[in-house]
């Protein structure tokens, strides 16, 4: 019994040395679930966020999306999603616009073929700065293809309105492929994926002429084989799922979900405003290349979602 008072002081000196750890801890979640920046200090014990990974759905609000898509839903509630992110505009074609460049650059219709503008997109920002970029497009038929088929819709691939990058274009616009075979589930299985990237459904897929219920099911068919690979699994790529638009009925109110491994059980509900320019800019925080057009003058995605 003599070694009893030296053993219980030599355990509270271990436990006592615990301390700035748990609370470290503690201020991850305490952060993360408000949605507040992570002091640098605790920031930096988190994998960085190197690669986005853009999925986005069609016409639907997110009153729709979260009755009508129990399986996003349900990633929604697990990792981290907004209830005041809006499109910027109708119809289709000017949002995939403002995504991707920061801009609708005019637009105010949809195209066929895609709509042409001057000037950089994110993807090529990437690849201007030593990046990588792709966008993958299911039920294409040939690279950076800029007219309809079959369900394929030029208006809904972004990286083919940018008349300036259009070799880029041609080298990282590829069609999709399946879950089994091509270029995205080869990517996946790889960590190959890049770091400004986006898929893009077909017209049944996004929920644009098929039921909402069909995209969740396409997402439940391709999101755990996404989040089951090495990019995702070592915490250095973002999913975000949202949607180009509403119908016309929510003020064009979108649900849009980010999957990351710092968010994994976070239950984390984003109600601060932000917007498709918000994402731009989350692209180039991401990239670090300049906050393009109006994604510099628009609120902070990576801060909203504590992924700085």
């Amino acid at each position: 019994m003599r070694g009893m008072p030296r053993r219980r002081t030599a355990q509270r000196r271990r436990f006592t040395a615990l301390l700035p750890g748990i609370a470290a801890l503690a201020l991850v979640g305490t952060a993360l679930s408000s949605g507040v920046a992570l002091p640098a200090a605790a920031a930096a014990t988190a994998a960085p966020v190197t690669k986005v990974l853009t999925i986005v759905e069609e016409n639907h609000s997110l009153t729709q999306m979260q009755a009508g898509m129990p399986y996003l839903l349900g990633l929604a509630t697990r990792f981290a999603y907004a209830t005041g992110y809006t499109a910027v505009t109708h119809p289709s074609e000017p949002n995939y616009l403002a995504i991707a460049g920061g801009s609708t650059f005019g637009d105010t219709a949809d195209h066929n073929p895609a709509y042409q503008v001057s000037g950089h997109s994110v993807f090529g920002q990437a690849v201007g700065a030593g990046r990588t970029a792709a966008v993958y497009a299911e039920s294409m038929i040939s690279p950076c293809q800029h007219a309809n088929s079959t369900r394929y819709a030029a208006r809904h691939n972004p990286w083919t309105s940018f008349r300036d990058e259009s070799a880029l274009c041609t080298a990282g616009d590829h069609p999709m492929g399946t879950t089994v075979a091509g270029a995205l589930i080869a990517a996946v299985k790889a960590g190959t994926l890049p770091d400004a990237g986006m898929l893009v459904p077909n017209l049944c897929n996004d929920a644009h002429d098929c039921a909402i219920g069909t995209a969740d099911a396409w997402l439940k068919a391709w999101l755990p084989k996404i989040m089951a690979g090495p990019d995702f699994v070592s915490g250095r790529l973002a999913v975000v799922v949202t949607a180009d638009e509403d119908d016309h009925h929510d003020g064009n109110k979108v649900l849009t979900v980010v999957l990351n491994q710092r968010l994994d059980g976070r239950h984390l509900v984003v109600t601060s405003p932000l917007s498709h320019y918000s994402l731009t800019g989350f692209y180039d925080a991401v990239l670090g290349t300049p906050m393009i057009r109006s994604a510099a003058t628009s609120p902070s995605f990576r801060q909203a979602f504590g992924l700085g």
